[in-house]
């Protein structure tokens, strides 16, 4: 059963030029090679939807498929390629990808996308690439806020030639074969594609003399330091973007990022959900029974917990905004203390004879702890 262009591209027989662009353009992005690499599916999925946009976009050609169907465009007929059938538009990538014509999905569509995409231009200038940082951090790091110096890598601009990749005292020249733009562009189709000029590979002039220190890339890599405020509050993944802390751009092109990501390192004692914290503290069984008040850890410093008399092993107790500090500002959140009954493994002969007595007295030593447990698990078993 042949393919329908409309279900294919996920829309009905009254959409609009513009609402087809935009679902051609999904679909592309979906099943293009790059994304899905030594995927013979997806990339025969990707010609079948180009094909479907070629033939839909095309008043005449969309007018004969609604009539005839798919075979208005077998054998010979109304195909993209004016005779002999579908011309296959993925030739027509490879040719823009493999000839320099982008990075990534940018600079690929003239006529979808939109040519040149971030850093391209007049000149050849290009917007240099956005760093990333990796920054480790402590529990109590992220919850107050600390300030770090980093050190990294990155291309900076040629101080000998000052950037403009020509050795001092000689100079650039104006690409003949764009003109000084970068880019040429060529008609395929239904598709025009700007790609990189292939003189001057998209920097729109021609090196003589090229500088020595940055041999005509008027860029060199350094090693740059920097401060990193990083804001109470932080989580793992959480990112700080430092502007104009990237690489340098070419041929006048802007300075790209620095990317920061946190990174938060387990803590010994706390655990954490959000901006609540948890942890888990033993208590003595006397303190258990008696009630009292012990110290306990918080990241602010030790604080003092009220244990009410016949706590049981287990109960958790809160403590508000003594949690991690909101880094939306709302704030703080809490702490989750749990406390476990710490039973002691061996007694003194005096410490047993009182437990012995204290028994005695509490009648533990007639009625086992637990009886009334154990009389209704007989019944459940009698009854299966």
């Amino acid at each position: 059963m042949a393919d329908d262009y409309y279900e294919m591209l996920g829309v009905g027989k009254d959409v609009s030029d513009e609402e087809l662009k935009k679902a051609y353009r999904k679909q592309a992005l979906k099943f293009h090679p790059d994304r899905n690499p030594d995927d013979k599916g997806a990339e025969e999925q990707f010609k079948k939807v180009s094909h479907a946009y070629e033939v839909l976009k095309d008043s005449e050609k969309r007018a004969a498929y609604d009539r005839y169907g798919p075979q208005a465009f077998e054998g010979g007929g109304m195909g993209a390629g004016g005779g002999g059938g579908f011309h296959d538009p993925f030739d027509m990538f490879r040719e823009v990808y493999e000839g320099g014509g982008g990075s990534g999905f940018g600079g690929i569509f003239d006529e979808l996308f939109g040519g040149g995409g971030r850093g391209s231009g007049q000149g050849g200038a290009r917007a240099g690439a956005n760093l990333q940082y990796d920054l480790t951090v402590n529990l109590e790091e992220a919850a107050s806020g600390v300030e770090k110096e980093i050190s990294f890598r990155r291309a900076v601009s040629c101080d000998h030639c000052g950037g403009n990749g020509a050795e001092p005292g000689t100079s650039k020249k104006t690409c003949n074969t764009c003109g000084g733009a970068g880019q040429v562009t060529a008609s395929r189709g239904f598709f025009r594609i700007k790609q990189a000029c292939p003189t001057c590979h998209g920097t729109g002039s021609i090196i003589d003399t090229p500088c020595k220190q940055c041999s005509g890339e008027g860029r060199v890599m350094k090693t740059s330091q920097t401060q990193v405020k990083v804001p109470a509050g932080v989580d793992s993944g959480s990112r700080l973007r430092l502007s104009g802390m990237g690489e340098a751009g070419v041929g006048g092109g802007p300075t790209g990022d620095l990317i920061i990501v946190i990174h938060v390192k387990d803590h010994e004692i706390f655990d954490r959900d959000g901006d609540d914290l948890y942890c888990q503290i033993p208590i003595k069984f006397t303190l258990a029974a008696l009630g009292g008040a012990i110290d306990v850890p918080t990241l602010s410093g030790r604080a003092s917990l009220k244990i009410p008399s016949g706590t049981q092993s287990g109960t958790i107790f809160r403590m508000r905004k003594k949690g991690m500090t909101s880094l939306r500002g709302y704030g703080a959140g809490d702490q989750y203390i749990t406390v476990h009954v710490d039973v002691p493994k061996s007694l003194t002969g005096k410490q047993k004879e009182m437990l012995e007595a204290f028994a005695k007295e509490s009648g533990d030593d007639r009625e086992p702890v637990g009886k009334t447990f154990f009389k209704k698990a007989k019944q459940f078993f009698d009854e299966q």
